[in-house]
């Protein structure tokens, strides 16, 4: 795979410098064990303007594939979800459910997981992937063993392979 990857992390401690994020790094490492241009690890607040504004900046450095991560529980703050819902095209719910679902198999709370997957159509830019991952490293391991293999396929349907 040649695509670019950017991994965006959403939490206010960690833009803080008052925790580590754990589970970005979890997730660059295995995109990059997929064969994806990873790009430098973002971090910012739980403030949706902030959060758009990076997924904008990776769409506009060429990424194909944005995986947020953190911002998507059931928190009063946690702001992943709406934006990612305002600037998708269209969603793509089965690769959450399924997230969820194996989440589910050895924690529960995977289940109040709002994340959504989903295309953004920017003007100027190709269309591009965007996933909603859990804040947590097994969390980031559930959203690659699910969407990792099926990453390729995405952005070559994306681009209209297979449609006559």
């Amino acid at each position: 795979m040649s695509y670019r990857a950017v991994v965006i992390t959403c939490s206010n401690r960690a833009a803080e410098d008052r925790s580590e994020d754990r589970a970005g790094p979890v997730l660059r490492q295995s995109l990059g064990e997929l064969g994806l241009e990873v790009g430098q690890a973002v971090v910012v607040p739980q403030n949706p303007a902030d959060l758009q504004r990076a997924i904008e900046a990776a769409i506009a450095e060429g990424a194909r594939i944005v995986f947020t991560v953190g911002g998507a529980s059931i928190a009063p703050g946690d702001v992943a979800t709406a934006v990612t819902r305002d600037l998708i095209a269209h969603e793509i719910p089965g690769l959450m459910e399924e997230i969820r679902r194996r989440g589910a198999t050895a924690e529960p709370r995977a289940l109040l997981s709002r994340g959504v997957a989903g295309v953004i159509t920017l003007p100027g830019s190709p269309p591009v992937l965007i996933v909603n991952a859990p804040g947590s490293r097994g969390g980031v391991r559930d959203t690659v063993a699910v969407v990792g293999s099926l990453l390729t396929y995405i952005i070559e349907q994306l681009d209209g392979a297979g449609h006559v």
